[in-house]
């Protein structure tokens, strides 16, 4: 487990990335980093379920997946509604592979836990400027994906509280 190293991560993002290339060039930087957030999420958990023996870890890496793969759908069909163009498939693997786990000397469960942590308070953060954003109703799917902000905070905020609760349960050596 701890011989995992960020190539595989990598690879795996890459690998499984099949729902970036329904999306085209970018336009919205709430909405590319809100997908290639949603994606790393997705695929970070993935390799929970394969890596992890903890039935805490892999109970919220699979809330993760269902959670944030519901969101990511939400996501592309505002987006399609609305002519907003997101990032290939290139371009979201990229901006994924800056927000997966960054193994350091710690098991893989405090490194996943950690990284749940830090990507969800970054999340959260983007999600509250957005669902906080004046809306301009000249720009295209501005109030609605300043509504799926709203919408999407409580449950981010949860995710954030139990991944806490799962920090606290497998801290860092």
């Amino acid at each position: 487990m701890d011989g995992f190293n960020l190539r595989h991560l990598a690879l795996a993002v890459a690998l499984s990335c099949g729902m970036g290339s329904a999306f085209a060039a970018t336009s919205n930087s709430f909405v590319d980093d809100a997908a290639a957030g949603g994606i790393a999420e997705i695929e970070t958990s993935r390799l929970a379920l394969e890596k992890s023996s903890s039935a805490d870890i892999k109970a919220f890496a699979n809330m993760m997946i269902t959670d944030h793969g519901k969101a990511n759908d939400e996501l592309a069909s505002i987006a399609k509604a609305n002519d907003i163009k997101v990032p290939d498939e290139t371009t979201l693997v990229k901006q994924a592979k800056e927000k997966i786990l960054d193994m350091r000397d710690e098991s893989f469960d405090a490194a996943y836990a950690n990284n749940q942590v830090k990507a969800h308070e970054e999340t959260i953060e983007l999600f509250k400027k957005e669902a906080n954003t004046v809306t301009d109703d000249k720009v295209k799917g501005a109030p609605e994906l300043k509504a799926f902000a709203q919408k999407m905070l409580p449950a981010l905020e949860k995710h954030l509280a139990q991944a806490k609760e799962l920090q606290a349960k497998h801290p860092s050596k």
